[in-house]
Parts: C-alpha cells; sequence; structure tokens
C-alpha cells in the first residue's frame, strides 16, 4: 500500500499567515493527490484536487502544487474561517450534505 505521510502536523498560526503544508507519498502518485479541509460537526470538503486543481467555489486564496511523490497546499493568507482541520489524501472522495459519499476517485 502506499503511505502518505503529512507534516507539520500540528500548526500554530495567526491571521493573515501565509500557511503551507506538505504531504509526501512513499511512491510515486503522479498528481493523485487531494487536500480537505474539515470543520467541527461537518463533513470534509475537498479543495484542491488532481494535485493543483481548486474545486469549484472554493477560494484562490488556497493552492496545491506537486506530483510523483511531493506535494504542498498553501493558503496564502489565512482568515478566520479558514480555521479548520486540514489533510491530504491519495485519490479523493467526493463528500454529500448528509455525509455520504461516492468511492474514491484516483
Amino acid at each position: 500500500d502506499i503511505q502518505v505521510t503529512q507534516s507539520p502536523s500540528t500548526l500554530s498560526v495567526s491571521l493573515g499567515d501565509r500557511v503551507t503544508i506538505t504531504c509526501k507519498a512513499s511512491q510515486t502518485i503522479t498528481n493523485r493527490m487531494a487536500w480537505y479541509q474539515q470543520k467541527p460537526g461537518e463533513v470534509p470538503k475537498v479543495l484542491i484536487y488532481a494535485a493543483s486543481t481548486l474545486q469549484s467555489g472554493v477560494p484562490t486564496r488556497f493552492s496545491g502544487s506537486g506530483s510523483g511523490t511531493d506535494f504542498s497546499f498553501t493558503i496564502s493568507q489565512l482568515v478566520s474561517e479558514d480555521v479548520a482541520t486540514y489533510y491530504c489524501q491519495q485519490g479523493y472522495s467526493l463528500y454529500h450534505s448528509d455525509g455520504s459519499h461516492d468511492k474514491n476517485h484516483s
């Protein structure tokens, strides 16, 4: 199985900061990386898929880059509504408002 390691595991940030998170895959996954945002009590929201493609409706302060094994996710200027948990995943699942989701897209 492909293992994905995210760093840092926690971040202390301030509003207005530029925030970058990285993920490293144990073997090449070309561009099959997605980045999610999850707020308490909500289902995860896909922000970025295919490494760098912004999901429709997601603000442009979010961006992603990378290919192969090394990927990064950046918030250019943190605002209060961005305070959440962020994580990467190989491929991506499409979550719906009822909490169900489609199969993993890779």
